[in-house]
């Protein structure tokens, strides 16, 4: 498989956006399930199907992009890079919360490149923390613990030191990201309103939030038409209410995220689970 990577590495961003955009059709025309949760959370979110439609050859131009992200040469920017040129929108923002000194949470949904948006985030403001759950085909699990090292950028699977690990930077006024829309194991969230309708919600950036002090970050990362690159956008820091418990947080860090989906349907993940019964897992509490 790894091979099957480097073949797909040396073609043209355009040339692998066409393929995946093929690819994300075939899926859709094969898969009644994937159309049916698709179409169900696009219903939930209050638009019209034609709005998100444009996701369906997006979810697979994310994964046909992914040899030419995790292949990519260690000291090769992704920023300066002139085959997958990265524009990077909001630099003042983060600026102003770094100014703070109580650390930033970068976080967003499944929605455009999500892999490339952290890599390109650690160039300009690493170190940067992040953590992952490991997929759980073992020929993958090994392509991701060696892709996703970068100069900077420290990428973690999801334990309880890798949470400390964020802690530690977030002390430090360093960066943490999170893709905060992901449904957690059970007993690593709670239920908050997603566009309405209750949601298992990852609790973990509202908790480093709140015993940091650490300045929440929503930012995307879109996907260019006909693969002339991407977009980080970093959005305006999350005001949470004054004394905020857990779950007022995570709501606002829910509104946040349906505010980056709403701004860019079109690439979303639409197949997503996000209302699924969590997995069950051997924790019985948030280690954090």
């Amino acid at each position: 498989m790894l091979t099957l990577f480097r073949f797909f590495y040396r073609w043209p961003l355009p040339a692998l956006h066409a393929l995946g955009g093929a690819l994300g059709w075939l899926v859709w025309v094969l898969s009644p399930g994937y159309r049916k949760r698709f179409r169900a959370n696009v219903a939930q979110a209050g638009l019209p199907f034609h709005v998100a439609r444009p996701a369906i050859a997006e979810a697979g131009r994310f994964v046909a992009e992914l040899p030419k992200l995790w292949l990519r040469p260690v000291d090769q920017s992704c920023v300066d890079n002139a085959g997958m040129p990265v524009e990077m929108q909001g630099q003042a923002i983060a600026q102003e919360a770094f100014a703070q000194g109580r650390g930033v949470i970068f976080f967003g949904p499944h929605c455009g490149s999500f892999e490339l948006g952290p890599q390109a985030l650690a160039e300009i403001y690493g170190p940067l923390t992040a953590i992952y759950r490991p997929a759980r085909q073992p020929w993958l699990a090994a392509i991701e613990r060696v892709a996703r090292q970068r100069p900077l950028f420290k990428v973690l699977p999801a334990s309880l030191g890798a949470i400390k690990a964020m802690h530690k930077a977030l002390k430090a006024n360093e960066a943490v990201a999170l893709l905060t829309d992901q449904v957690p194991p059970e007993g690593l969230g709670l239920w908050a309103p997603f566009f309405g309708k209750p949601a298992y919600s990852m609790t973990l950036a509202a908790r480093l939030a709140l015993q940091t002090g650490a300045v929440l970050l929503p930012v995307s990362c879109e996907r260019l038409p006909k693969g002339r690159g991407y977009i980080v956008k970093i959005r305006p820091a999350v005001d949470l209410p004054a004394n905020p418990d857990l779950t007022s947080a995570v709501t606002c860090i829910n509104q946040a995220i349906e505010t980056i989906v709403l701004s860019q349907p079109g690439q979303y993940l639409w197949g997503y689970g996000r209302y699924k019964t969590p997995r069950q897992t051997a924790a019985t509490k948030d280690p954090v």
